[in-house]
């Protein structure tokens, strides 16, 4: 029975080897809608770390005032925030040819 259940494990194995397939290609729709993704997901982070920047200050703030005790000498960066979310610029929009954008030299050789 160990054996029968043994072969099967490798038969998965071996096959499983030849049943991989590669992906077509993304759309230019959906790479632009990935990189929409990736930088509202930065500018996310961004706003995190701004926020927990923010309630750091505050708590260290109270723990001073309830020690009744001079701030810390030490200095941080002041908080840093990201502002509002701007998206990313239409990169991969593709430019139109028109007859000006063509440099004479390449449309005379038509």
């Amino acid at each position: 029975m160990a054996h029968l259940m043994s072969a099967a494990a490798t038969l998965l194995l071996v096959g499983s080897g030849a049943v991989q397939a590669k992906l077509p290609e993304p759309s230019p729709e959906a790479k632009a809608k990935a990189e929409e993704a990736k930088a509202k997901a930065a500018w996310s982070d961004k706003v995190a770390a701004f926020q927990l920047c923010k309630a750091q200050d505050r708590v260290a703030a109270h723990y001073q005032k309830e020690k009744n005790s001079k701030p810390a000498t030490v200095t941080t960066p002041a908080c840093a925030d990201p502002g509002p979310y701007v998206p990313p610029e239409a990169a991969a929009a593709p430019v139109p040819v028109t007859s000006a954008s063509v440099p004479s030299s390449v449309a005379q050789k038509k």
